[in-house]
């Protein structure tokens, strides 16, 4: 079901550069692009109230002997949690690359047609009509697709063989990424077609980690630390991930250019998204090391037992005390 789930991911940046582009071109203002989101959310939030019935949390795990521990136990546990640490900065380097591509992907491949020639310059990139956008959004949504349910199916088949399938799973799939994002880089100046052959096959690998990862989140942290491990996964992958790549990207990209010449803003853009697989790489490496953990939390987590002095929360009024296990227990 995670796979289901991550499906949106990809796919939904796919739909939101065809979305866009085309509001975009027929509009001939891209502000008009971003006034479709309002409605669809609008739409979702509907759903989520009339359609989508809350769970009953735990109650496939039900263990009478885990309790709610306070929010600093359970960061300070989780910190201790290598498996976590170390596929959440993997999972970091996944956003990283993906909020990288998902806004200078266009935009290079556009000045890449133009340092060619094969298309006329633009003084305003923003609103200049292309359907680099549209054929990128239809490469994220077929490779989203195959990338998350490919991610699973080898994961699942892997498993059985070998227990640390599902890090090893993740970190081939960003190190096959890396050299076919080089390569669409390289080959932009030369070949669109196979610049988009490379992509293609990039995000591929790239999209093979999202649901992987939530499903290594389940199982090497106890029922009731996940939520705070989920969000705490949530803030730092985007904290440090597709929150500040692009703005990254742009900054190296405007300190190589030495001039404001077309040939230059090819370049300088080419050289800077070359950093996208050098983090694929090192992404990769974070999860080769999450192997290396994954059985010993994975045990640890489905055995774990609360100590005698770690504080538990009982909610008495709607309001929420701390006491000490050991004064508790008889």
């Amino acid at each position: 079901m995670l796979s289901v789930f991550y499906f949106a991911i990809p796919v939904g940046s796919g739909l939101g550069y065809i979305v866009g582009s085309q509001v975009s071109s027929v509009a001939h203002d891209w502000h008009s692009a971003l006034r479709v989101t309002p409605g669809l959310g609008l739409v979702a939030v509907l759903l989520l109230l009339v359609v989508v019935q809350e769970p009953k949390r735990g109650a496939v795990e039900a263990r009478s002997e885990l309790h709610q521990t306070s929010w600093l136990t359970d960061l300070r546990e989780l910190s201790r949690n290598c498996s976590f640490v170390l596929s959440t900065l993997g999972f970091t380097a996944v956003a990283f690359v993906t909020g990288s591509l998902a806004l200078w992907a266009p935009t290079f491949l556009f000045r890449a047609a133009v340092f060619t020639g094969k298309k006329a310059p633009c003084v305003d990139e923003a609103h200049c009509s292309t359907s680099d956008s549209l054929i990128f959004g239809i490469i994220t949504v077929v490779t989203g697709l195959l990338g998350v349910a490919s991610g699973v199916q080898v994961s699942r088949l892997l498993r059985k063989r070998n227990p640390r399938a599902d890090p090893l799973v993740c970190a081939t799939g960003l190190l096959l990424s890396a050299p076919f994002l080089y390569l669409a880089i390289v080959f932009a100046e030369t070949s669109t077609i196979a610049t988009y052959f490379f992509i293609f096959f990039g995000n591929t690998f790239l999209s093979m980690n999202w649901a992987i990862v939530a499903d290594i989140l389940l199982y090497v942290v106890v029922p009731t630390r996940r939520s705070t491990a989920e969000a705490l996964q949530i803030v730092v992958s985007h904290l440090l991930g597709d929150a500040g790549s692009p703005l990254l990207i742009g900054k190296v990209s405007d300190s190589m250019r030495r001039t404001d010449s077309f040939l230059w803003q090819f370049r300088s853009l080419q050289l800077s998204l070359m950093l996208c697989s050098f983090v694929a790489v090192v992404g990769g490496a974070f999860f080769l090391a999450t192997a290396i953990f994954i059985e010993k939390d994975r045990s640890r987590a489905e055995s774990y037992v609360p100590s005698a002095d770690e504080p538990i929360v009982v909610p008495k009024s709607g309001r929420s005390t701390q006491v000490s296990v050991s004064s508790v227990l008889i």
